[in-house]
């Protein structure tokens, strides 16, 4: 899907259409909202059904925003500047003052993307969801859909999903998962560009190396090292060479990646791993300082754990945090229940517990709350543990700090 975050709210805000806007920052609170446009503009009677009428310099621009946060997404009209989805906000504001700044709606993103999902699966069943706004799809079998090369169905499937919802996508075709997830964005937005075996070396051998879907900058930057910056220069390293000097499996595999050559099939169907939800706070905060704050946001984090794993009709055996300190240090703790559980009360005593065993004296800028080892509720996987057996072992022992305990004393 095209800038899909940001295009959402462009349903919502057709005012702001062509403008650069930024999605990401705070909390949407459409109430606080209505009611400045209440005062500022009186005579009219603001609500749900007039947002459309809401003049565009009554948004908050991204020069004014002061905070941790990251831009989710932003209008190609954001991007042509340098901002770039998981950026900074202060760091967007710098090369794009002039945005508009707009939090997400999450429970609008998600309700478009079932409706995007449902529309392809109508016309091409075969479908692989790769998140909230992006799928593979196998046509092989679809009639028709090799019509010049795929380009028909593409333009059926564009078609149907703006109809369905008002949005745009661009769409990749080719071979295999590798090639088509890079070609869908030679031509955002609302392209459609078809990859052949034969177009191997003048489309994807140009490119840089990063373009490869598995390709981060750790490993690129390693490849520039050796004098290697695009595709083209990887394929013509020696397969024994490259697993030589990046390893048996990830060497082997950036071969196989720089010739275009992948064998993943589509997957309809697959189990995640775990699910969580992560905050990053406007300013750092102490578990003694903001002790009320930061409890506060440790539950409303167990409960949309809770809700995502209800939702999606999961039981979670283990339950972890997730801290970035001042500096951007790490760590993580989990904790293996007895049962698993999709209840946000249990859910939010495992988490207490895992934070007991950090070091919460120093000031921290990220929390998160996980849930992994995902059962289905009924299943012989779901059933409790040994309740006589051993308790779980810690991976570290508790941290020793009676400060430790005031964040949470509803758990000793």
């Amino acid at each position: 899907m095209d800038a899909f975050f940001a295009s959402v709210e462009l349903l919502r805000y057709p005012q702001l259409k062509g403008l650069p806007l930024v999605i990401g920052g705070g909390r949407r609170r459409e109430s606080e909202m209505f009611e400045r446009l209440r005062v500022a503009y009186p005579e009219t009677d603001w609500g749900p059904d007039s947002l459309d009428r809401i003049p565009v310099d009554f948004f908050p621009l991204l020069r004014d925003y002061v905070g941790r946060g990251v831009a989710t997404t932003a209008t190609y009209a954001a991007r042509q500047f340098g901002v770039g989805s998981a950026m900074g906000l202060m760091k967007a504001a710098r090369l794009c003052p002039q945005a508009i700044l707009l939090p997400v709606d999450f429970d609008e993103v998600r309700r478009l993307s079932r409706t995007f999902k449902r529309v392809i699966t109508e016309i091409a069943p075969v479908m692989e969801d790769r998140g909230v706004d992006e799928v593979y799809i196998d046509f092989t079998e679809v009639p028709g859909g090799q019509r010049e090369g795929g380009r028909v169905l593409a333009r059926l499937i564009q078609k149907s999903i703006f109809e369905a919802t008002g949005l745009t996508c661009s769409i990749g075709v080719a071979p295999n998962k590798l090639l088509a997830k890079m070609a869908s964005e030679f031509n955002k937005p609302n392209g459609i560009s078809i990859v052949t075996p034969g177009d191997i070396e003048r489309l994807i051998w140009p490119l840089p190396c990063r373009k490869i879907n598995g390709v981060g900058p750790k490993a690129d930057a390693r490849l520039q090292s050796h004098g290697i910056q695009t595709i083209g220069e990887l394929a013509a390293r020696e397969r024994d060479w490259l697993v030589a000097h990046f390893g048996k499996s990830y060497g082997a595999w950036l071969h196989e990646a720089a010739w275009g050559r992948d064998e993943r099939p589509v997957v309809t169907e697959s189990e995640p791993v775990g699910l969580s939800r992560e905050t990053t706070f406007e300013r750092d905060l102490h578990a003694v300082h903001d002790r009320a704050e930061l409890g506060a946001i440790l539950t409303r984090l167990c409960e949309q754990v809770a809700a995502d794993l209800q939702r999606k009709g999961y039981l979670a055996r283990t339950i972890g945090v997730k801290l970035t300190y001042v500096g951007f240090s790490k760590v993580t703790r989990d904790l293996t229940l007895d049962a698993p559980t999709n209840d946000a009360a249990a859910i939010r005593r495992a988490a207490g517990l895992c934070l007991k065993r950090v070091d919460l004296t120093r000031r921290f800028r990220l929390l998160g709350v996980k849930s992994s080892k995902l059962v289905k509720p009924g299943t012989a996987e779901a059933a409790p543990g040994d309740q006589n057996g051993p308790l779980p072992k810690p991976r570290d022992k508790a941290h020793r700090d009676e400060r430790t305990d005031l964040l949470f004393p509803e758990l000793d």
